[in-house]
């Protein structure tokens, strides 16, 4: 269950090493002699800040900072997609929330990457940009310019798909995308059993609709993970300045305008000023903490950690808004259609780690999240309002708790949720993790739309195609008792790692940025990750937090002409 001690979790295959956590190493030796003037500062190397800095460092006109308080992220564990469960605390803060009334009482488990590449590093890597009417619906609310069609020529630029260029696609851009090779035959047979229900089979979730079953396509190149970070930031190396392991204590404001930021490496505190602009891209929870510690946000809480009030502004870390999922697993006799946790599955992997390290194919690329599918509760929504991804493992508890034996698992996640929550600072100190509450199914309507895409999902597990497993249901319930399944859904449920929301862009003067993500109240301040999406995308976050950053970066290299 989230929130246990590690010391009273079991390790299985699908549950990563303990690791003790010890403050970074300093990297003295990276700031050593290092300007303390650039045109532009970036802080946060996740998906957005690596595409942001990336491309503004293009042309050589403006000189780069990029500030990230993790590592590298350049090892065989980041690199290997099917490593993903294994992926050590370095890269992954591992924040969890406040207990929410919602889940039982039960604190949530929120990971979040660590280092170069951010999430994009730990993630499943799938790709989804979320549906056209969330674009849409971002305009209606006055987000001009940020319609779909508005969008789509960025998706289009990021990426490189193989499967070529075409009316929704783009080639030749800095993030691969790519099919994948080696899916389990359990995979297989969720996307044939949804067919078995006369659900539509989708081949491209981002193409003319998102509605269907299918396999997801994933940012990999050559059987690797390819991070946002490997994209955008080692081809631009020679061409800006990269500082690991700095710490982002507060951005600097002098007279209105951000000038800078004070960072801490290791034991040494240092002050980079800022010519022309600073981006912060720290993610949903990240910068509105960074921005909290600045003396920007709502004063009464400022003052009540002991932080000067800079600028007054309620909205930073307010709205916060994240995917609540339902896992349903099962467990199977066969052991060559799923991964698990047995003899035969670990000399499984064993030849599969070897394989791909001579070869980069075969199982050892795997997402997990291998199949999915989006699906209406209700024919008249705009949009699909439920994902599922389908595992062909028994992951639960985000991986961290040992289940032996072989099966499958599926996620189903409210994709539209009407709760909110807030990000607040636990204390002054930059190196304190942030007070989370993603006040989950504290909204009825959340809980409803759940309820109905678990039910559609266990149909789906009834067709034929996946009935021939005879799987046993690790936890049942009378999926007819309204009662009981929303008891199961609040004592399992919890986040699918996409939080957003918390920087919120609008017409607004109350909203943190405007249209072009430039800080209400702040001269030459930007923010450029997913935490300034008004409403939260149909979709995994990762590929549009990548859009957010190359806009951003559009943007600021107008401003500074």
């Amino acid at each position: 269950m989230a929130g246990r001690p590690a010391s009273q979790r079991r390790l299985s295959l699908f549950t990563p090493l303990p690791v003790i956590n010890r403050p970074l190493k300093p990297h003295l030796e990276e700031g050593a002699g290092v300007m303390d003037e650039f045109d532009i500062i970036v802080i946060g190397g996740g998906s957005a800040g690596s595409a942001a800095a990336g491309r503004l460092s293009e042309g050589g006109k403006y000189t780069v900072c990029l500030i990230e308080a993790g590592g590298n992220n350049n090892n065989m564990l980041i690199k290997t997609p099917g490593f993903m469960p294994f992926i050590r605390n370095a890269s992954n803060y591992k924040y969890e929330t406040v207990p929410q009334k919602g889940l039982n009482g039960r604190t949530g488990y929120q990971p979040r990457g660590k280092g170069l590449g951010g999430s994009s590093a730990i993630n499943a890597m799938v790709y989804i940009r979320g549906h056209k009417y969330d674009y849409d619906n971002w305009a209606a609310l006055g987000c001009d310019g940020w319609s779909y069609d508005d969008v789509l020529p960025y998706f289009k630029r990021c990426e490189d798909n193989e499967r070529g260029a075409d009316a929704f696609h783009g080639s030749g851009g800095p993030l691969s995308v790519s099919d994948q090779r080696w899916p389990q035959a359990g995979s297989l047979a969720f996307v044939e059993a949804a067919s078995e229900l006369q659900l539509p089979v989708n081949p491209d979730f981002n193409g003319a609709t998102q509605d269907g079953f299918g396999l997801y396509q994933v940012t990999q190149k050559g059987g690797e993970r390819w991070t946002a970070a490997r994209a955008y930031v080692e081809p631009a190396r020679d061409r800006m300045e990269v500082l690991t392991g700095a710490l982002t204590e507060k951005i600097i404001v002098e007279n209105g305008r951000a000038t800078g930021v004070v960072i801490r490496q290791g034991r040494k505190r240092r002050t980079i000023k800022a010519r022309g602009a600073v981006i912060l891209s720290a993610g949903a929870f990240g910068s509105p903490q960074i921005l909290m510690l600045s003396g920007m946000g709502p004063a009464e809480h400022l003052r009540s950690v002991g932080v000067d009030v800079v600028h007054d502004k309620a909205a930073i870390g307010a709205d916060l808004q994240d995917h609540i999922d339902y896992v349903s697993s099962f467990e199977t006799q066969s052991k060559d259609d799923f991964f698990g946790d047995s003899l035969a599955g670990t000399v499984k992997m064993v030849k599969a780690i070897i394989e791909h390290r001579r070869k980069r194919t075969g199982v050892m690329t795997t997402c997990f999240a291998e199949a999915g599918g989006f699906w209406r509760s209700d024919p008249s929504l705009p949009a699909p309002d439920i994902q599922y991804h389908f595992v062909p493992a028994m992951l639960e508890d985000h991986g961290r708790s040992k289940v032996k034996g072989h099966g499958f698992s599926c996620h189903a996640c409210v994709l539209r949720p009407e709760s909110r929550g807030t990000v607040r600072l636990a204390s002054s100190d930059a190196s304190i993790a942030p007070v989370i509450d993603p006040a989950f199914l504290s909204d009825d309507r959340d809980m409803a739309t759940l309820r109905a895409g678990v039910r559609a999902m266990h149909r789906i597990f009834e067709a034929p195609a996946l009935a021939a497993y005879n799987g046993k249901n690790r936890h049942p319930v009378d999926m007819n008792d309204d009662a009981a399944l929303d008891d199961l859904i609040r004592s399992r449920a919890d986040t699918v790692y996409h939080p957003v929301g918390t920087c919120r862009m609008g017409p607004n003067a109350d909203d943190v940025v405007d249209t072009r993500l430039k800080y209400r109240g702040i001269e030459g301040l930007y923010v450029a990750d997913a935490s300034i999406m008004p409403r939260l995308v149909s979709g995994n976050t990762n590929a549009p937090s990548i859009m957010i950053g190359e806009r951003c970066a559009e943007f600021v290299r107008a401003d500074l002409q």
